[in-house]
C-alpha cells in the first residue's frame, strides 16, 4: 500500500513538473516577438525575442507576433471621383509590424483595422481626383495611399510599405467613350504617319529631281566647253592648213562641191566663177572701146600708171 501511494506521489510531481515546464518554457520563432504581460501589466522590457523564453506560470501570458511583410486584399470598392464618375477599385496593401507591443496593446485586428481605415482612405484620395486622372496616374495614387495609411497606422506598431491598385473599372459608357477616343487617336497617328511619309517621299523626289538637274547643266556646261573647245581647234587647223593651200586645191574644192550640190534632186542654177571673170574681161573690153570712141585713153587695167588721158591731134 505504501508503494502504491509513493508512487501515486512520484507521478503527481512529474505531472506537475510538466505543466510547470510547459508553462514556463516558450519557443519564439526567428521571425516572431513575443509581449509578455505579467498579472496583466507589460512594458518596453516585456517583449521577448527568439529562442527559448522562460516565464512565470500563472502569472505571465505570453503573446507571440509574427514581424514578417503581410498582405491584405482589399475587394472591389465602388468610389465616386472629383467629377462625380462612379469607378470600381481593388488593391492590395503589404504590411509588417515594427512594434510589436503597440500592435497588441494598441489595436485588437490590426488586419482588420487597416482594411477598414484603407476603405475610407481610398475613397477620400478618388475623390479629389478626376476620372482621367485616376486612369492616368496609378502610381501616385498608390503612394499617396500608402503614405496615408501609414500614417493612420503608425500608432498600431505597424508600417504599410506597399499600396498597389490592381483594377480601375469604369462605367460601362465611360469605356466606350474610351474605346471611340483610343480609336480616333490611332486614326489620328496613322494619318499623321502617312502625311509625313508623303511630305518626306515628296521632299525626296524634289531633291532628286533637282540633284538631277544640276547634273544635267552641269554636263550640258562641260559639253559646250567642250564643244567649243573643239570648234576652236578645228578653226586653227583649218585656217593653218589655209595658209598652205594652192589655187589648184581650191579648184578641186570647188569642184567637190558642185558635185554635192549636184547630187540633190531639187532644181538648182549654178553660175560658175569662171563666168564672173568672163563678165568683168568683157565689160573691160566695152569700156575700152567706148573710151577710144570718145578720144579719152582708159587707164589700164591690171598695174599700167595711171594719169590724165590726152586726146589724139
Amino acid at each position: 500500500m505504501e508503494g502504491a501511494v509513493l508512487a501515486a506521489i512520484v507521478a503527481f510531481v512529474v505531472v506537475v513538473l510538466l505543466v510547470i515546464v510547459y508553462l514556463s518554457v516558450r519557443v519564439v520563432q526567428q521571425y516572431e516577438q513575443m509581449v509578455v504581460f505579467r498579472l496583466g501589466k507589460t512594458n518596453e522590457a516585456s517583449v521577448r525575442g527568439p529562442g527559448i523564453q522562460f516565464l512565470i506560470p500563472i502569472a505571465d501570458r505570453p503573446v507571440k507576433v509574427d514581424t514578417r511583410e503581410q498582405f491584405i486584399e482589399v475587394p472591389s470598392q465602388t468610389t465616386i471621383t472629383k467629377d462625380n464618375a462612379p469607378i470600381n477599385v481593388d488593391f492590395l496593401i503589404y504590411w509588417r509590424i515594427v512594434d510589436p507591443l503597440r500592435s497588441v496593446v494598441n489595436v485588437a485586428n490590426f488586419a482588420g483595422a487597416l482594411q477598414g481605415v484603407a476603405t475610407t482612405t481610398l475613397r477620400a484620395v478618388i475623390g479629389d481626383i478626376s476620372l482621367d486622372e485616376v486612369l492616368s496616374r496609378r502610381e501616385q495614387i498608390n503612394e499617396v495611399l500608402r503614405v496615408k495609411l501609414d500614417e493612420q497606422t503608425e500608432r498600431w506598431g505597424g508600417k504599410v510599405t506597399t499600396v498597389e491598385i490592381r483594377e480601375i473599372t469604369p462605367p460601362r459608357d465611360v469605356q466606350d467613350a474610351m474605346n471611340r477616343q483610343l480609336s480616333a487617336e490611332r486614326t489620328r497617328r496613322a494619318v499623321i504617319t502617312e502625311s509625313e511619309g508623303a511630305r518626306q517621299a515628296a521632299i525626296n523626289v524634289a531633291e532628286g529631281q533637282k540633284q538631277a538637274e544640276i547634273l544635267k547643266a552641269e554636263g550640258d556646261r562641260q559639253a559646250a566647253i567642250l564643244r567649243a573647245e573643239g570648234f576652236s581647234q578645228a578653226l586653227t587647223r583649218i585656217f593653218s592648213a589655209a595658209n598652205v593651200v594652192d589655187e589648184k586645191t581650191m579648184t578641186l574644192q570647188y569642184l567637190e562641191a558642185l558635185k554635192a550640190l549636184g547630187a540633190s534632186p531639187s532644181t538648182k542654177f549654178v553660175i560658175p566663177a569662171e563666168l564672173n571673170r568672163l563678165v568683168q574681161a568683157t565689160t573691160q573690153y566695152v569700156e575700152a572701146g567706148m573710151s577710144a570712141a570718145s578720144g579719152v585713153r582708159p587707164i589700164a587695167s591690171g598695174g599700167g600708171t595711171g594719169g590724165t588721158p590726152t586726146p589724139k591731134s
